[in-house]
């Protein structure tokens, strides 16, 4: 059997990756692109320290704002984050779930994905089968989910609070294919909306949020 040939963007892509120094995400984006799959433990290692620095940068002047996820605010996403965070744990975990601790969203952010984090890393919590909104699901699959509604849930914040928010290439492209072929049965206007076009001139990121429905 051949090898997966990699697209000369990609190659071009890995080889300004490496001369910045970037050299993780270098092999993460040439992984991606080659056959390989990001393991998704190593996913949820990249995406925790993102949304704890995206979320620590929100003021509570800021919570009500308005998203690019427009039924939520930024309060919104993050009571949304926070309950799925605590129901989705418990579902990895084989229990039943605690009611969410929504008072103080900022506060109880970084708890609730912390347990989620550890609930998905749990030994043998890849390997069950979740009950999640859609049906039932294989663990790693979910975890999947998790990391494409995590990332994607992230940029909306930032967006709204003006903050700076950089996922690697590597990161953005392994949740993008994913994405492209997870999304399909799920487009009902409600769990996931119908993709735009995002400009030209778009980010990695931001043509990932276009191809959940947002408007970039």
């Amino acid at each position: 059997m051949s090898e997966p040939e990699v697209s000369e963007t990609t190659l071009r892509r890995v080889t300004e990756l490496i001369e910045l120094g970037r050299d993780r995400e270098a092999a993460e984006l040439g992984v991606a692109n080659s056959g390989g799959r990001m393991d998704v433990r190593s996913q949820l290692d990249e995406l925790g320290p993102l949304l704890a620095g995206v979320v620590g940068g929100v003021s509570p002047d800021q919570l009500d704002r308005s998203t690019p996820c427009t039924a939520f605010t930024v309060r919104g996403v993050l009571e949304h984050m926070i309950g799925g965070a605590t129901a989705f744990a418990a579902a990895f975990r084989g229990v039943e779930p605690s009611p969410p601790e929504t008072d103080d969203v900022l506060a109880g952010f970084g708890p609730a994905l912390s347990g989620l984090a550890e609930a998905i890393l749990g030994p043998g919590a890849l390997e069950r089968t979740i009950q999640s909104p859609f049906g039932e699901v294989p663990g790693d699959t979910f975890a999947r989910f998790v990391v494409l509604d995590g990332l994607v849930h992230g940029w909306d914040i930032a967006t709204a609070t003006g903050q700076p928010y950089a996922p690697s290439d590597g990161l953005v492209t392994e949740v993008e294919s994913f994405a492209s072929d997870a999304l399909a049965p799920l487009r009902d206007g409600d769990t996931f909306a119908t993709p735009v076009d995002a400009p030209p001139s778009a980010t990695p990121i931001e043509r990932l949020a276009a191809f959940t429905g947002r408007r970039v």
